[in-house]
């Protein structure tokens, strides 16, 4: 009895001990889980995954293998943890859509196609309709002839593109206070001529008491009487139209300018743009200074478009009379129509010099101008459709310039008065907000999502719309969508489109939902 009752406390240490020890190692898995347990997991998910993507594997073994349930909800194990992790694992494969280079290229997601989320100034806008309207007395330029005359060439071409400085016109003189202002000048000249030569002869005569000093001085007093009268018709040909340099040629050459050379006016300077000449040869005074033909343009210089052509070969033509039209289309106007409910929120954007863009139909898509401003008010109402129209600077642009085998320069602008647009015209701005471009979202049913760009993939998420126009759209900050995410900028319903196709062409069960 001693014996047995010696030897039994002996025996127990072995099992205590390995009881001992495997509480120890429980508890230590216990509490180093977070280190191991997600790895092993994720470890096991894939061998998971794995196995039921195999062929070979049928449901007849899916019991002995261990996989027949994955996917599905179980119990959960010690620690809280479930098989759902295996189906969320699934619910994220088929959020993203797998795209080439091509695809990618295609849809433009490339280079700014992918934009950073950053906080943005959201503007809410009203539309209002516009025109594109010509800049009284600067778009529209008339050329007319100062004197009467018969037009003997025509230079000018309707359509043709010219500088200012170019010949559009040669008129052969008819006027007649011109003709016989010239002539006066003309017979000034010989008297004066004459008078001279007379003092010259005199003077040596005087000297020598051959002649009285009286006769001398009256023919001084002659010079001076002629002189007075030159200077009076030299005034008299310039308020013809006459230059410096031209009254100082029929001075020296003594002889009648009879043609008249109508040129290019600047739509910027008060240059003159009529010219003599006598016959067919040029008196500008200074023919280098502006082309003599169409066929010669300055590089720098903003063209002219003849709009309208008035004149025509051999045809009488009276002073004041319009020759010709030109246009200066680089320069235009925007004419916004606001209506009296709109005129406030008009005031406040002038008020606060908030930027305005148009938005103009090309067909295909709306082209966007954008950092266009309030230039000035109508100043009066339209008494019947109570409309207020309002006026912005816009600049036009060159969109083909070619010269034909003639030699004559044809300009095509891309605006044109007369064309239609919207403005948006900004109500209200608000800070801080998640502002993408309306292509960078995409509808399917109530719900909306964008894709975030991670790891070379595009990755669909759910998304709250707050506010949507025709170019903007703003998410709530309430999403999977963060500051500083990368998401497609465009082409967000194509991606939609293939993320369906990518899982087999039904809607995508899981659309809308965000994990």
């Amino acid at each position: 009895m001693n014996n047995t009752q010696a030897t039994r406390p002996r025996s127990r240490w072995p099992r205590l001990l390995a009881i001992a020890a495997t509480l120890g190692l429980l508890i230590g898995a216990a509490v180093t889980y977070g280190t191991w347990g997600p790895s092993v997991i994720a470890s096991v998910n894939r061998i998971l995954a794995s196995q039921r993507g195999q062929p070979d594997q049928g449901d007849d073994h899916g019991d002995e293998s261990g996989h027949g349930h994955s996917g599905h909800s179980h119990d959960h194990d010690d620690h809280g943890h479930s098989h759902d992790h295996d189906h969320d694992h699934e619910h994220e494969e088929s959020e993203i859509v797998e795209l080439s280079s091509a695809a990618r290229s295609n849809l433009g997601l490339t280079g700014d196609g992918i934009i950073r989320v950053q906080p943005g100034t959201f503007e809410r806008t009203m539309v209002i309709p516009a025109i594109i309207a010509a800049r009284p007395g600067r778009t529209m330029l008339n050329v007319s002839t100062p004197l009467t005359g018969v037009v003997e060439h025509v230079h000018a071409a309707v359509g043709e593109a010219v500088v200012p400085g170019t010949l559009l016109f040669k008129i052969r003189l008819t006027h007649e206070d011109l003709v016989q202002a010239q002539v006066n000048f003309l017979e000034t000249l010989g008297e004066l001529d004459v008078e001279r030569q007379e003092v010259q002869r005199l003077s040596s005569a005087a000297r020598s008491g051959a002649v009285p000093g009286r006769t001398l001085l009256e023919k001084e007093y002659a010079v001076e009487r002629l002189t007075a009268r030159l200077s009076a018709q030299r005034e008299s040909l310039k308020l013809h139209g006459f230059s410096d340099a031209q009254v100082a040629r029929i001075e020296q050459e003594r002889r009648l300018l009879r043609e008249l050379h109508i040129r290019a006016p600047s739509p910027d300077k008060h240059d003159h743009s009529v010219e003599f000449a006598v016959g067919g040869e040029d008196m500008s005074g200074d023919d280098s200074a502006s082309p003599t033909d169409s066929q010669q343009w300055s590089a720098d210089a903003r063209p002219l478009t003849v709009a309208e052509l008035n004149a025509h070969k051999g045809e009488a033509v009276s002073a004041g009379e319009s020759l010709c039209r030109l246009a200066d289309l680089g320069d235009l106007y925007i004419e916004g129509t606001a209506f009296e409910r709109d005129a406030d929120a008009v005031y406040q954007v002038m008020e606060r010099n908030w930027d305005i863009t148009a938005l103009i139909d090309t067909g295909n898509e709306s082209r966007r101008i954008d950092g266009l401003k309030i230039l000035f008010l109508d100043h009066e109402v339209d008494p019947n459709s109570r409309a207020l129209r309002f006026y912005l600077p816009f600049p036009n642009e060159i969109v083909s310039d070619v010269v034909n085998d003639d030699g004559r320069r044809f300009v095509a602008w891309r605006y044109r008065p007369g064309q239609r647009l919207q403005l948006q015209v900004p109500v209200e701005r608000i800070e801080g907000e998640i502002v993408l471009p309306v292509d960078a979202v995409a509808k399917d049913g109530i719900e909306t999502f964008v894709f975030v760009y991670e790891g070379g993939h595009f990755i669909r998420h759910a998304v709250n719309v707050k506010y949507r126009d025709q170019s903007t759209v703003v998410i709530a900050r309430d999403g999977d969508v963060h500051m500083g995410d990368r998401v497609a900028a465009r082409g967000a319903h194509q991606l939609l489109m293939a993320l369906k196709n990518q899982s087999g062409g039904g809607a995508d069960p899981h659309a809308g939902h965000t994990h």
